[in-house]
């Protein structure tokens, strides 16, 4: 037995110490009686409150966000510790309900009085004395829950952009700004919608929440589980099976959830062992796991609700970013899927027993009805819906086909829980996208985002290709240890203006950032999934992120094929899309090939090189290229199936 190998207890215990969103349990609080009651009474109030929006129409701008942020801040002090190290655990500290009651005050300010700040001249009128003292108190109480749910990285970047708001002008050179006064930046920040108040938050008050809402309620309905049989019954008998079951479970449950991590610990729950028991090793069955639910993030329709911001900041209906991101997210998958069957075929893999497998007539037979919601949430974002309605009405569908059977039907008790988890799983994206606003809101206060383009444009001497290097070289770092959606957000006033400028179309540079700031989940040395993958199959964490990264080689590669190509999004007429995306998956096997360096056997480095310039030069749109790399990758087919490793040996030793 390896270091790294653990027992099925020890394997339990690395579970529990993740909660069923993601976060580690030593980060939580685990609330009991009276404490525990009340929380889920405020939570289930939340979802309530956004269920209510939904039907009768939204709030105000500043009152529906700040109103949504004041139950977020409430929960994340009740539930999340200061530290890892507090004591307290079942019960909530003075203190935090102190910061709990100062939240909903000063939160309250902005509902009650949400009429008078949005007609008021801003930067004219003064704020009074009690508005500095709440738009202070605000920011603290924001950016302490930033630090407890986010991590420190998120806080660091705000202090730095505060820090430049109020002492920018003092600095020489390009960088260098007019000077604002504290009066200004607190009016900025927190009296206006293009700070604290901005679109990500809007976004995450009005359509993220409820497609997390609707998330839960499919889960407590069992469609969860349903999910992961029918990807067991319909996987688990080819070779590798259970890695392939992972790939196909994640794809859509990660779509749903929204969290790399969140959905890498629960599907991983179960897959990383099957994998293990089949032959996979520990480091590489938590990594199929750790790509496979990121991948979810970037896979339509929904997309973890993530595209609902992406739009929001093109202008463009919700259904115009899914459609672009189908193809890619394709690509991703089909790299992985074929990286697992080399690895398996490789090996000697084989699938599981057909008396382990669950039948797939019996599986759909039992839980066929769980369709039947994501069809209608597809088809009314496809017809024009507003996102609101179409989460809305989804989670009413949930609702009416888990009543159809005993089994699946929801209690009062159940849907209490649907709304209390729905709540607290929103926890995260609604911080993140506040504190996001701190960003936002000195960005534009200071002009520091079009000065950073500048930089890049000058730095990368005005080269589009080297500009992308750095683009996302910039959106890993920024998004290590930070949600998908906290990474994209602080990218888009920094960097997409650069590429825009360099003839970059809108959705193709919004879609590239998108891309590298979700890969910063499996992206070492902070690779969020990845490390909680390793610490689920027991496997050296660094050793899972740097296979984790080999295996999502597709989408290190395709975010650039898009920029120079756009068929790739399914812009353009319809013959080149077609031979584009043809092209494309062929090329991306070859990607699969290179990668794993097995075809019908081993390969060589060079082997292995000639595959990975073929299948890069497919990949890449243009006739003669796709010529020239079909060309290319046959003839390596036809070497490795007709020329025999020994033959290749003999011929290397003379």
């Amino acid at each position: 037995m390896s270091k790294h190998d653990v027992t099925e207890a020890e394997a339990s215990k690395m579970i529990a110490e993740y909660d069923e969103d993601g976060n580690l349990n030593s980060k939580l609080r685990l609330l009991k009686g009276t404490a525990g009651r009340i929380i889920s009474i405020i939570a289930v109030l939340m979802s309530l409150f956004h269920l209510y929006t939904a039907l009768f129409g939204v709030f105000e701008s500043i009152l529906q966000r700040s109103a949504h942020l004041a139950f977020a801040l409430a929960l994340t002090f009740a539930i999340y510790k200061p530290s890892k190290k507090a004591v307290k655990n079942e019960s909530i500290p003075w203190y935090d309900w102190l910061f709990m009651v100062l939240s909903i005050a000063c939160y309250s300010y902005y509902v009650m009085n949400s009429q008078v700040i949005s007609s008021r001249m801003s930067y004219i009128e003064p704020l009074t004395a009690l508005e500095i003292a709440i738009g202070i108190i605000s920011g603290l109480l924001l950016i302490e829950a930033t630090r407890r749910v986010i991590g420190n990285t998120l806080v660091i970047i705000i202090f730095i952009c505060i820090v430049y708001g109020v002492w920018g002008h003092l600095i020489t050179g390009s960088l260098s700004h007019r000077e604002f006064t504290m009066m200004w930046i607190i009016d900025h920040l927190f009296y206006t919608v293009t700070g604290i108040f901005s679109t990500p938050l809007g976004v995450s008050a009005t359509f993220i929440f409820l497609f997390i809402l609707f998330g839960k309620f499919l889960e407590v309905s069992g469609a969860g589980q349903f999910f992961i049989d029918l990807s067991v019954a319909g996987m688990g008998k080819y070779r590798g099976g259970p890695a392939k079951t992972a790939i196909v479970a994640s794809s859509i449950l990660g779509t749903i959830s929204g969290s790399a991590v969140a959905n890498t610990v629960t599907t991983g729950a179960f897959t990383i062992p099957l994998m293990k028991k089949t032959g996979y090793k520990s480091h590489f069955a938590a990594a199929v796991e750790a790509v496979s639910s990121t991948g979810g993030q970037i896979m339509p329709p929904i997309m973890g609700a993530s595209a609902f911001i992406i739009a929001s900041y093109l202008g463009v209906p919700y259904m115009d970013v899914a459609i672009a991101a189908i193809i890619p997210a394709v690509l991703y998958y089909c790299c992985l899927y074929f990286q697992v069957d080399m690895r398996a075929r490789r090996l000697g893999l084989v699938g599981l027993k057909k008396e382990d497998l669950p039948k797939v007539s019996s599986v759909l037979k039992t839980g066929f009805i769980f369709f039947i919601p994501l069809v209608v949430i597809v088809f009314m974002l496809a017809s024009g819906s507003s996102p609101m309605k179409a989460g809305l009405y989804s989670i009413g569908v949930t609702i009416l086909v888990a009543a159809l059977k005993g089994a699946t039907r929801l209690s009062f008790s159940k849907i209490f829980k649907a709304l209390d988890l729905g709540a607290r799983a929103a926890i995260e994206t609604a911080i993140a996208c506040a504190a996001s606003g701190f960003i936002i809101g000195i960005i534009g206060l200071t002009g520091i985002g079009l000065k950073f383009s500048s930089l890049i444009i000058d730095l990368s001497g005005g080269i589009l290709i080297i500009t992308l290097v750095f683009t996302m070289i910039t959106s890993i770092i920024l998004g290590m240890g930070l949600p998908t959606v906290a990474a994209y957000i602080v990218q888009v006033p920094l960097t997409i203006p650069a590429l825009i400028e360099l003839g970059v179309s809108p959705l193709a540079a919004h879609m590239f950032v998108f891309y590298f700031a979700a890969l910063s989940a499996i992206t070492p040395p902070v690779a969020l999934a990845a490390f909680a993958a390793a610490g689920l199959a027991g496997s050296d964490p660094m050793k899972t992120g740097l296979t984790a990264v080999k295996l999502g080689l597709a989408a290190f590669i395709v975010p650039y094929m898009f920029v120079y190509g756009e068929t790739l999004l399914l812009v353009g007429d319809a013959p080149d899309i077609i031979l584009s995306v043809a092209t494309s998956i062929i090329g991306i096997i070859g990607i699969a090939w290179a990668a794993e360096g097995w075809l019908f056997r081993h390969s060589y480095w060079y082997e292995r090189a000639v595959l990975f310039i073929g299948a890069l030069l497919m990949v890449n749109p243009g006739f003669l290229s796709d010529i020239i790399g079909f060309a290319i990758l046959a003839a390596m087919f036809l070497y490795q199936k007709f020329v025999p490793r020994n033959t290749v040996v003999n011929t290397l030793s003379n």
